[in-house]
């Protein structure tokens, strides 16, 4: 009933720049959390940033000053601004979404989405 979309993925150079959005759509839902999470190739996927319903961010510990998480409640989207990227952020960037469903009269979940991944390469 709920789908994540992400997009703004790409091919960049090393020390550039590139945003990723992630649209939640559906009806009748509520979004607690959000997130983003990458994995590279070989690697297990790891998070990368939080963003709570509040605002209230945390970020992997290699990333902070790098990276910025943000999210608009009333377009149901999250952000992730990525600056100075590095030949070792490439990776599949995933959304992922704490969602409650309201459906038939009740609440549902909260149960984690998870997007379908877009990819960010960096490099010359």
């Amino acid at each position: 009933q709920v789908q994540l979309v992400e997009s703004g993925g790409g091919l960049v150079q090393p020390g550039g720049s590139l945003r990723l959005s992630c649209a939640a759509s559906g009806r009748a839902f509520s979004i607690n959390a959000m997130a983003w999470y990458r994995q590279a190739p070989g690697k297990e996927r790891e998070l990368v940033a939080t963003i709570t319903s509040a605002g209230d961010t945390k970020y992997a510990d290699s990333l902070k000053g790098r990276f910025t998480i943000s999210r608009d409640n009333a377009k149901n989207t999250v952000y992730l601004q990525m600056n100075s990227l590095k030949p070792e952020d490439t990776a599949v960037y995933y959304c992922n979404a704490v969602i409650s469903v309201y459906l038939g009269g009740r609440w549902y979940g909260p149960s984690n989405y998870w997007g379908q991944g877009t990819q960010v390469t960096v490099s010359s």
